[in-house]
């Protein structure tokens, strides 16, 4: 999702949007355009926060931010 013609972005965010549907809305219908905006934005909150991913060494973003900051800490303590 940035400069044209990058398979490295478009991948990722092939990546992104199957795991969205895959996981919120393969084989469900929703009664509501608002029960289908509630879901996907609760998808959205669990994979920007607890899910794991690949990228960061299977840890969740907050498990890896955590680590970064303890991290940083013992850098400026030293």
């Amino acid at each position: 999702m940035g400069r044209v013609g990058s398979s490295y972005d478009n991948a990722l965010a092939e990546s992104f949007w199957q795991g969205l549907k895959r996981e919120t809305m393969h084989k469900r219908l929703f009664s509501t355009m608002r029960q289908a905006r509630l879901e996907i934005f609760e998808w959205l909150t669990y994979y920007n926060a607890r899910r794991r991913h690949s990228a960061l060494d299977y840890l969740s973003p907050v498990e890896f931010e955590q680590q970064h900051l303890r991290a940083a800490k013992l850098t400026i303590a030293a």
